[in-house]
Protein backbone atom coordinates (compact mmCIF):
# COMPACT_ATOMS: atom_id res chain seq x y z
CA UNK A 1 0.00 0.00 0.00
CA UNK A 2 1.29 3.32 -1.36
CA UNK A 3 0.78 6.30 1.05
CA UNK A 4 0.86 9.81 -0.23
CA UNK A 5 2.85 12.51 2.29
CA UNK A 6 -0.01 13.83 4.24
CA UNK A 7 -1.69 17.14 4.58
CA UNK A 8 -0.49 19.56 7.56
CA UNK A 9 -3.27 21.39 9.20
CA UNK A 10 -1.94 24.33 12.34
CA UNK A 11 -3.89 24.39 14.96
CA UNK A 12 -2.65 25.48 18.30
CA UNK A 13 0.60 26.11 17.53
CA UNK A 14 1.15 22.25 16.33
CA UNK A 15 0.75 21.04 12.42
CA UNK A 16 -1.21 17.99 12.53
CA UNK A 17 -0.55 15.48 9.51
CA UNK A 18 -4.21 14.88 7.91
CA UNK A 19 -3.98 11.05 7.81
CA UNK A 20 -5.88 8.30 9.10
CA UNK A 21 -5.15 5.18 11.46
CA UNK A 22 -4.62 2.81 8.62
CA UNK A 23 -2.23 4.98 6.74
CA UNK A 24 -0.53 6.02 9.90
CA UNK A 25 0.40 2.06 10.61
CA UNK A 26 1.76 1.77 6.68
CA UNK A 27 3.83 5.20 7.09
CA UNK A 28 5.43 3.46 10.65
CA UNK A 29 5.97 0.06 9.22
CA UNK A 30 7.75 1.64 6.11
CA UNK A 31 10.01 3.53 8.70
CA UNK A 32 10.82 0.85 10.73
CA UNK A 33 12.97 -0.31 7.82
CA UNK A 34 14.72 2.69 7.56
CA UNK A 35 18.26 2.99 8.57
CA UNK A 36 17.60 6.55 10.24
CA UNK A 37 15.65 7.67 13.55
CA UNK A 38 12.36 9.10 13.12
CA UNK A 39 9.02 9.18 15.54
CA UNK A 40 5.90 9.90 15.88
CA UNK A 41 4.17 12.62 18.39
CA UNK A 42 0.65 12.42 19.40
CA UNK A 43 -0.19 15.54 20.80
CA UNK A 44 -3.41 16.15 23.09
CA UNK A 45 -4.53 18.42 25.34
CA UNK A 46 -1.67 18.03 28.47
CA UNK A 47 0.54 18.59 25.56
CA UNK A 48 -0.60 21.62 24.34
CA UNK A 49 -0.36 23.07 27.40
CA UNK A 50 3.05 22.13 28.48
CA UNK A 51 4.08 23.91 24.97
CA UNK A 52 2.42 27.26 25.38
CA UNK A 53 2.88 27.65 29.45
CA UNK A 54 6.64 26.43 29.37
CA UNK A 55 9.39 29.25 29.75
CA UNK A 56 10.68 30.48 26.33
CA UNK A 57 14.35 28.45 26.34
CA UNK A 58 11.66 25.38 27.51
CA UNK A 59 9.00 26.32 25.11
CA UNK A 60 11.69 26.41 21.97
CA UNK A 61 13.09 22.96 22.80
CA UNK A 62 9.55 21.31 23.03
CA UNK A 63 8.70 23.11 19.47
CA UNK A 64 11.58 22.03 18.03
CA UNK A 65 11.14 18.16 19.36
CA UNK A 66 7.57 17.94 17.63
CA UNK A 67 8.44 20.01 14.23
CA UNK A 68 10.98 16.95 14.75
CA UNK A 69 8.48 14.29 14.28
CA UNK A 70 7.60 12.52 11.15
CA UNK A 71 4.25 12.39 11.85
CA UNK A 72 1.78 14.52 14.41
CA UNK A 73 -1.63 13.31 15.51
CA UNK A 74 -4.11 14.31 17.02
CA UNK A 75 -4.52 12.03 19.92
CA UNK A 76 -7.67 13.97 21.84
CA UNK A 77 -11.53 14.39 21.03
CA UNK A 78 -10.97 17.85 23.12
CA UNK A 79 -9.05 19.31 20.29
CA UNK A 80 -11.07 18.04 17.45
CA UNK A 81 -13.76 19.41 18.64
CA UNK A 82 -12.40 22.78 19.55
CA UNK A 83 -10.79 22.69 15.89
CA UNK A 84 -14.49 21.72 14.49
CA UNK A 85 -15.67 25.22 16.59
CA UNK A 86 -12.31 26.96 14.45
CA UNK A 87 -14.12 25.40 11.32
CA UNK A 88 -10.96 22.95 11.40
CA UNK A 89 -11.76 19.40 10.25
CA UNK A 90 -8.72 17.73 12.44
CA UNK A 91 -8.09 14.02 11.73
CA UNK A 92 -8.34 12.05 15.24
CA UNK A 93 -5.90 9.17 15.68
CA UNK A 94 -5.80 8.37 19.04
CA UNK A 95 -2.19 6.72 20.23
CA UNK A 96 -3.46 4.00 21.79
CA UNK A 97 -5.30 2.91 19.16
CA UNK A 98 -2.62 3.08 17.26
CA UNK A 99 -0.02 1.55 19.21
CA UNK A 100 -2.92 -1.37 19.39
CA UNK A 101 -3.46 -1.95 16.02
CA UNK A 102 0.58 -1.28 15.07
CA UNK A 103 1.57 -4.07 17.77
CA UNK A 104 -1.47 -6.87 15.83
CA UNK A 105 0.77 -6.53 12.81
CA UNK A 106 1.36 -9.23 11.46
CA UNK A 107 3.80 -7.57 9.60
CA UNK A 108 5.86 -6.99 12.60
CA UNK A 109 6.89 -10.90 12.88
CA UNK A 110 10.92 -10.43 12.68
CA UNK A 111 11.27 -7.65 14.00
CA UNK A 112 12.62 -6.35 17.36
CA UNK A 113 11.19 -3.90 19.60
CA UNK A 114 12.07 -1.97 22.19
CA UNK A 115 10.15 -0.54 25.23
CA UNK A 116 11.66 2.38 27.10
CA UNK A 117 9.53 2.87 30.35
CA UNK A 118 6.53 0.95 31.88
CA UNK A 119 6.69 -2.36 34.55
CA UNK A 120 8.59 -5.16 34.49
CA UNK A 121 5.91 -7.39 33.67
CA UNK A 122 5.47 -5.07 30.04
CA UNK A 123 8.20 -8.21 29.05
CA UNK A 124 6.12 -11.04 30.26
CA UNK A 125 2.67 -9.43 28.12
CA UNK A 126 4.99 -9.17 24.83
CA UNK A 127 6.86 -12.44 25.11
CA UNK A 128 3.12 -13.72 25.44
CA UNK A 129 1.78 -12.05 22.60
CA UNK A 130 4.05 -11.29 20.03
CA UNK A 131 6.63 -14.36 20.61
CA UNK A 132 7.35 -13.50 16.76
CA UNK A 133 9.10 -10.33 17.51
CA UNK A 134 12.47 -9.38 19.31
CA UNK A 135 11.76 -7.48 22.78
CA UNK A 136 14.09 -5.66 24.95
CA UNK A 137 13.29 -3.05 27.64
CA UNK A 138 15.07 -0.08 29.20
CA UNK A 139 13.40 0.67 33.01
CA UNK A 140 14.80 4.18 33.82
CA UNK A 141 14.45 5.49 37.36
CA UNK A 142 11.88 8.00 38.36
CA UNK A 143 12.78 11.61 37.38
CA UNK A 144 14.04 11.21 33.80
CA UNK A 145 13.04 14.77 32.81
CA UNK A 146 15.86 16.18 35.35
CA UNK A 147 18.51 13.22 35.21
CA UNK A 148 20.72 13.83 32.56
CA UNK A 149 22.61 10.72 33.11
CA UNK A 150 19.48 8.61 32.36
CA UNK A 151 18.72 10.70 29.39
CA UNK A 152 21.95 9.50 28.70
CA UNK A 153 21.46 5.65 29.41
CA UNK A 154 17.97 5.40 27.30
CA UNK A 155 20.04 6.81 24.14
CA UNK A 156 22.70 4.59 24.06
CA UNK A 157 19.96 1.74 24.85
CA UNK A 158 18.15 2.77 21.95
CA UNK A 159 21.01 2.63 19.60
CA UNK A 160 22.18 -0.20 20.85
CA UNK A 161 19.13 -2.14 20.38
CA UNK A 162 19.09 -1.52 16.47
CA UNK A 163 14.99 -1.80 16.97
CA UNK A 164 12.81 -1.57 14.03
CA UNK A 165 9.95 0.09 16.51
CA UNK A 166 10.44 1.97 19.97
CA UNK A 167 8.01 2.38 22.19
CA UNK A 168 8.73 5.44 24.67
CA UNK A 169 6.54 5.20 27.33
CA UNK A 170 7.57 7.69 29.98
CA UNK A 171 5.19 10.16 29.09
CA UNK A 172 5.23 14.05 28.00
CA UNK A 173 7.40 16.13 26.97
CA UNK A 174 10.05 13.69 28.50
CA UNK A 175 9.43 10.80 25.35
CA UNK A 176 9.39 14.03 22.89
CA UNK A 177 12.58 15.51 24.08
CA UNK A 178 14.35 11.99 23.88
CA UNK A 179 13.06 11.02 20.38
CA UNK A 180 14.62 14.18 18.97
CA UNK A 181 17.96 13.88 20.79
CA UNK A 182 17.91 10.07 19.65
CA UNK A 183 16.85 11.62 16.17
CA UNK A 184 19.98 14.47 16.32
CA UNK A 185 22.96 12.16 17.27
CA UNK A 186 21.68 9.98 13.93
CA UNK A 187 23.58 6.60 15.35
CA UNK A 188 19.85 5.19 15.96
CA UNK A 189 17.72 3.74 13.02
CA UNK A 190 13.85 2.66 12.88
CA UNK A 191 10.69 4.41 14.33
CA UNK A 192 9.84 5.73 17.58
CA UNK A 193 6.32 6.08 18.67
CA UNK A 194 5.31 7.99 21.87
CA UNK A 195 2.68 6.23 23.18
CA UNK A 196 1.91 7.21 27.04
CA UNK A 197 0.20 4.65 28.90
CA UNK A 198 -1.01 2.64 25.62
CA UNK A 199 1.32 -0.41 27.09
CA UNK A 200 -0.51 -0.68 30.61
CA UNK A 201 -3.90 -0.51 28.77
CA UNK A 202 -3.02 -3.42 26.58
CA UNK A 203 -1.57 -5.64 29.24
CA UNK A 204 -4.61 -4.57 31.62
CA UNK A 205 -1.98 -3.08 34.45
CA UNK A 206 -4.92 -0.29 33.53
CA UNK A 207 -7.96 -0.06 32.41
CA UNK A 208 -8.99 1.98 29.48
CA UNK A 209 -12.05 3.70 29.29
CA UNK A 210 -15.02 1.57 26.96
CA UNK A 211 -16.03 2.81 23.31
CA UNK A 212 -18.37 5.23 24.41
CA UNK A 213 -17.03 7.16 26.80
CA UNK A 214 -14.43 8.01 24.83
CA UNK A 215 -17.05 8.99 21.68
CA UNK A 216 -18.87 11.24 24.38
CA UNK A 217 -15.11 12.69 24.92
CA UNK A 218 -15.07 11.93 28.99
CA UNK A 219 -11.84 9.79 28.40
CA UNK A 220 -10.55 11.97 30.44
CA UNK A 221 -12.89 11.83 33.36
CA UNK A 222 -12.78 8.04 33.41
CA UNK A 223 -9.00 8.08 33.63
CA UNK A 224 -9.35 10.84 36.19
CA UNK A 225 -11.85 8.24 38.44
CA UNK A 226 -9.14 6.14 38.29
CA UNK A 227 -6.33 7.42 39.58
CA UNK A 228 -7.51 10.81 40.92
CA UNK A 229 -4.16 11.09 43.63
CA UNK A 230 -2.22 10.97 40.28
CA UNK A 231 -4.42 12.76 37.98
CA UNK A 232 -6.22 15.31 39.30
CA UNK A 233 -4.05 18.46 38.94
CA UNK A 234 -3.85 17.23 35.29
CA UNK A 235 -7.59 17.35 34.37
CA UNK A 236 -8.78 19.82 36.86
CA UNK A 237 -6.16 22.52 37.00
CA UNK A 238 -4.20 22.15 34.06
CA UNK A 239 -6.52 20.96 31.29
CA UNK A 240 -8.95 23.56 31.50
CA UNK A 241 -6.38 26.03 30.23
CA UNK A 242 -7.14 24.44 26.75
CA UNK A 243 -9.95 27.16 26.16
CA UNK A 244 -7.97 30.09 27.10
CA UNK A 245 -5.23 28.83 24.77
CA UNK A 246 -7.78 28.06 21.91
CA UNK A 247 -9.66 31.41 22.30
CA UNK A 248 -5.91 33.16 22.00
CA UNK A 249 -5.71 31.40 19.08
CA UNK A 250 -8.26 32.56 17.20
CA UNK A 251 -8.73 35.96 18.47
CA UNK A 252 -4.60 35.94 16.69
CA UNK A 253 -6.05 34.34 13.79
CA UNK A 254 -8.73 36.69 13.07
CA UNK A 255 -5.73 39.84 13.24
Amino acid sequence: MTVAPPVRIEFLGIDFDQIDEMSAIELCLRLAHERRFTYVATPNVDHIVRLHEATPPAAQELKRAYLGAALRLCDSRILQLLASWSQVNLTLVAGSDLTSSLLREPRLAGMRIALIGAESDAHAWFVRTRPDVGFSQNIPPMGVATNSAAQDAIVEFVERADANIVLFALGAPQSELLCQKIADRGLARGVGLCIGASIEFLSGAKRRAPLWVRRLRLEWAFRLASEPRRLWRRYLIEGPRIFGIWREWKRQSRA
